[in-house]
């Protein structure tokens, strides 16, 4: 049911946020670009926490790629979410050293211009599953 609706939200955002058919956008992995614009720099290229940024941080990035193995091999879509958004703290982790992207995101896809209906949720909903599959294609098989 979980993999049902996950599947669902993540069509739905990617019609939300990818431009119409034939456009460059079809081309690119867009969780991939998401992934190395905001998460590279810790979690490092491939996801296993050695980013370069890695070591200047207290605690130890986790590996991403393990998420699902860690899960009984579940992909933990959900929770993965919350903490990516920001509704989520890690207490074991300490205090928050990663951005709550889901501000972020809100944030940063407000238009220059109010001409247009917007919905800030929406857009960085929209973000956050795309960054959820690719880290969903991250799993260590």
């Amino acid at each position: 049911m979980r993999t049902i609706r996950l599947a669902s939200a993540l069509g739905t955002a990617l019609f939300l946020v990818l431009p119409g058919a034939g456009g460059a956008a079809d081309k690119e992995d867009l969780g991939q670009r998401e992934y190395y614009a905001n998460c590279a720099v810790c979690h490092g290229p491939s996801g296993k926490g050695d980013g370069p940024f890695a070591a200047q941080l207290k605690v130890r990035v986790p590996d991403l790629t393990v998420l699902s193995k860690n899960n009984n091999g579940v992909f933990p879509a959900s929770r993965v979410y919350e903490v990516i958004d920001g509704r989520q703290h890690l207490m074991a982790h300490g205090a928050r050293d990663m951005p709550i992207w889901g501000d972020v995101y809100k944030t940063e896809g407000a238009p220059n211009v109010d001409d247009f209906p917007f919905n800030a949720e929406a857009f960085a909903r929209g973000r956050i599953l795309l960054l959820l599959d690719y880290l969903y294609r991250l799993q260590a098989k």
